[in-house]
């Protein structure tokens, strides 16, 4: 099964997305939109920057567990990984995003 893209509200009624693999692990988040036509447009730079690996800043955090950002080319921060136990493992989320990405399939949680 293909991967998919979830919007929902955050508790400050401000929106977000979340791409989910296949079997449903989340393996992108969003940043908080104001709007929803906001959130829908990180959506489709997904879709767009997701398959080019130009685009993915791999790091490590405070606290040694790596993780990736996925950017836009114009250097900002599209979404965010989960923190990994190995680069192996955030290399394969990577490769996850890379192939999930493209879909255009978006669930509205906010309706």
């Amino acid at each position: 099964m293909a991967g998919w893209f979830e919007i929902s509200l955050a508790s400050d009624g401000q929106f977000r997305f979340v791409l989910k693999a296949g079997n449903g692990e989340s393996i992108l988040n969003s940043e908080l939109y104001k709007t929803k036509a906001a959130a829908l447009n990180g959506i489709a730079s997904v879709q767009k920057n997701s398959p080019d690996d130009a685009r993915y800043e791999r790091l490590t955090s405070k606290n040694e567990k790596p993780y990736f950002n996925l950017k836009a080319a114009n250097h900002q921060v599209i979404g965010a990984s989960q923190l990994y136990s190995s680069e192996q493992s955030r290399d394969k989320g990577v490769e996850s995003v890379k192939n999930n990405g493209p879909s255009e399939v978006i669930k509205d949680l906010t309706i």
